[in-house]
């Protein structure tokens, strides 16, 4: 599958029905185009089976009434929505896009309660994220947008206008020719890339941002499982950004990202270690398991 993503073939589930891709479309009044009520999931099937299926499902749901609205989809329903879109599309291996929202209806300002909410899937084929750099250590900027504070916004949810700076960050990051940034939190501590957690190593031991300002994701918590059950010592705890010119590896981890290794952070370089590698064996073995 290849060109614009409204431009192809295949099925999108769509409220209960499969739907020609080309028609999955929406009103432009749509509230969420214009007030980002939106939330969605990101999530990889490898050799027909979605990895943690249910836990991203729940979490969809999750993310919905952290924005004020309830999917009118059961966790059951949501798995077989996923299902449906894959043999529809005739995949195994796909990136899984489940994304729900506010459409149009009665209302058109900031409120919205009296519209309804939908819900989609997409399958597509999807390679790595980060292409090459997967395997030689990608490049990050350092991005001057910073995550808010959790009063500010639902840092838990995956709330599609949390991205909004994400994507202002990789756009600047890719101008300077790196495949993503690393943000910092409203405090000034090391957070994330723009759509991946962070890991690093530094004497055997690995350390990696207290996720009270950004998502914990999936990958995060089973990579952290990993290590455990390797017995490395894992330190969930606030990094400085003066920290990290002394770590000596780094790691990103994410559904799309898998688990990517970094080589460099700004004027930073890291080493593509045994420890990052041995990680991102496991859990390429892991997910095909």
């Amino acid at each position: 599958m290849a060109g614009a993503y409204d431009d192809r073939d295949g099925k999108i589930w769509m409220d209960g029905a499969l739907v020609d891709w080309r028609s999955a479309n929406v009103h432009i009044l749509t509230h969420a185009m214009h007030y980002a009520s939106s939330v969605f999931e990101g999530e990889r099937c490898y050799n027909g089976k979605i990895f943690k299926s249910r836990e991203h499902s729940e979490r969809l749901i999750q993310s919905g009434r952290l924005i004020d609205f309830e999917i009118p989809y059961t966790v059951d329903e949501i798995e077989a929505a996923k299902i449906a879109a894959l043999e529809a599309n005739g995949l195994e291996d796909a990136y899984v896009r489940a994304v729900a929202w506010r459409g149009s209806g009665e209302d058109m300002g900031v409120a919205a309660a009296r519209n309804p909410v939908h819900l989609a899937v997409a399958v597509w084929e999807w390679g790595s994220y980060y292409g090459d750099a997967k395997y030689k250590g990608a490049k990050l900027d350092i991005a001057k947008w910073k995550r808010p504070s959790p009063e500010t916004a639902p840092s838990q949810a995956k709330a599609a206008g949390l991205y909004m700076i994400a994507t202002m960050s990789k756009h600047a990051a890719e101008a300077k020719g790196c495949s993503d940034a690393m943000m910092f939190d409203y405090r000034g501590y090391v957070a994330e890339a723009t759509g991946a957690n962070i890991f690093f190593v530094k004497d055997g031991e690995v350390h990696t941002p207290t996720p009270d300002a950004f998502l914990n994701g999936l990958t995060r918590q089973t990579v952290i499982g990993m290590l455990e059950k390797h017995q490395v010592k894992v330190h969930e705890r606030v990094i400085m950004p003066e920290e990290v010119e002394g770590f000596e590896q780094c790691w990103l981890t994410g559904t799309a990202a898998e688990v990517t290794p970094v080589g460099q952070i700004g004027d930073y370089n890291f080493e593509v270690g045994a420890m990052t590698r041995d990680i991102a064996e496991e859990y390429e073995k892991l997910v095909r398991s």
